[in-house]
């Protein structure tokens, strides 16, 4: 018998009896559950949702004020006014409302729990003191505005929403130490009565949009606080009839409610503004126009700096700078969500969750608006539309989150490990650089 031969391999016809390699068929399911993995935990690490809110809020800010310098500048021009007027109006707001972020992100809690009586009663003051006749001032309809000399306005029913948020959190966690959430009563009172006290302030000026906000605040707080399921369901439909009832009621709100989804500006031009909130999305494209670029801000598209500031926005950011406004948004929401969520503090729990349904539910009508999903409701984007009443009391609320964030256990022990190697750190940098310097050679030495 004679031994059998084996071609060698490299001689093999192709297809005939070789195999080419393959990679293992668990190799890509292994890499995206490891790459799943390491994001988890990132997202789980205990200084997640202070980066978040923080970065979030600052990258808002910084970008909101390039669009308002941008978005402004025709409408400053057509009212004989510099260019800069409204961005430098802006940048002061900002530089102020950085300074009550610092502030508020240092205040211990018991500090904001002592602020909210006095700030509620400040309030209330103002926003009565604005239906006084002679005293308060209307801006495109809307009585809610108090003239402060010069240039320089203040909208009451804006810190408003703050004191709500710091008062009905400090009243539902007093309540919750004394186990009396679980009678309707305490629940609703004097929580529900002092919100429709702001409310009717509110309406008697004729700002809606306002109104809606403060409404989804003493909603998210009713949530938070375990309403039953009919009592959440009765306050709801009680805020639903009165919202029809001021709707169909006011011939102007009817017309912003018969623009969704319109694509002509109709008969009168009604729907001028949600339409050509649309052409501006539309001629923006997947990157946009650029910086400056906008077409629609030269007196097609009403109030480019405040109200529509996300429709130029996307006009000359494209898609991409909208979707990057969105994204930014969306981490501010999650990051308050997981702070609300893991406290044991109430009022922390309270707060955090009022700020981020105050901050998200504006965001969305503000957005919805622009996309025509939502009728135009008149109020502006957070930390990213023109006007410094929104700003400041927005950016005292970003330095509660960045407070709460700060103060969670895990937090405070992985800034406490931080602290000293970055001082070590930053005393090796200094000494080296010291050390250089003087073992430099004087200019004119060989």
């Amino acid at each position: 018998m004679t031994a059998r031969t084996e071609r060698p391999a490299a001689l093999r016809p192709e297809g005939r009896g070789t195999r080419t390699p393959k990679p293992p068929s668990g190799s890509a399911w292994r890499g995206l559950r490891q790459l799943h993995t390491r994001a988890r935990r990132a997202w789980d690490r205990p200084l997640t949702a202070y980066y978040l809110i923080l970065g979030g809020s600052l990258l808002l800010t910084v970008l909101g004020l390039v669009m308002v310098y941008s978005a402004s500048m025709i409408q400053a021009l057509q009212s004989g006014l510099a260019p800069t007027y409204f961005f430098r109006k802006q940048l002061v707001a900002a530089v102020l409302g950085t300074g009550l972020l610092l502030l508020a992100s240092r205040m211990p809690v018991r500090l904001h729990r002592l602020l909210a009586y006095p700030l509620l009663a400040v309030s209330l003051f103002l926003m009565a003191l604005v239906q006084v006749p002679g005293i308060g001032h209307s801006v495109n309809g809307n009585t809610n505005w108090l003239q402060l000399g010069g240039p320089f306005q203040l909208q009451p029913s804006e810190f408003g929403k703050l004191a709500l948020v710091l008062w009905g959190g400090d009243l539902l966690a007093r309540k919750q130490d004394l186990r009396l959430l679980t009678q309707w009563k305490h629940l609703l009172v004097p929580l529900v009565p002092a919100a429709f006290i702001l409310l009717g302030l509110i309406m008697l000026g004729g700002d809606m949009g306002t109104a809606i906000i403060l409404t989804a605040i003493l909603f998210g707080l009713l949530w938070l606080a375990g309403a039953p399921t009919r009592l959440f369901a009765g306050v709801l439909a009680g805020a639903g009839l009165l919202g029809a009832i001021l709707v169909t009621t006011s011939e102007n709100r009817m017309a912003r409610l018969g623009c969704l989804g319109a694509t002509e500006p109709g008969e009168g031009d009604r729907c001028w503004q949600a339409v050509h909130g649309i052409y501006a999305l539309a001629n923006g494209g997947w990157f946009g126009s650029g910086l400056g670029a906008s077409v629609e801000k030269w007196g097609e598209l009403p109030e480019p700096h405040t109200d529509f500031i996300f429709a130029v926005t996307g006009e000359e950011l494209g898609l991409a700078g909208t979707l990057s406004v969105l994204a930014l948004f969306a981490a501010l929401g999650y990051a308050g969500i997981r702070v609300a969520g893991r406290t044991e503090d109430p009022f922390v729990r309270y707060a955090a969750g009022g700020v981020t349904t105050w901050i998200t539910a504006q965001a969305v009508i503000n957005i919805g608006a622009v996309l025509g999903l939502l009728p135009i409701a008149g109020v502006p984007l957070p930390l990213f539309s023109y006007g410094g009443s929104a700003l400041l009391p927005t950016m005292f609320a970003i330095g509660l989150l960045i407070a709460f964030a700060r103060a969670e256990p895990a937090a405070r022990a992985a800034l406490a490990t931080r602290q000293p190697a970055l001082r070590k750190k930053l005393a090796g940098v200094r000494w080296k650089t010291m050390r250089r310097r003087a073992t430099r050679r004087p200019s004119g030495e060989r």
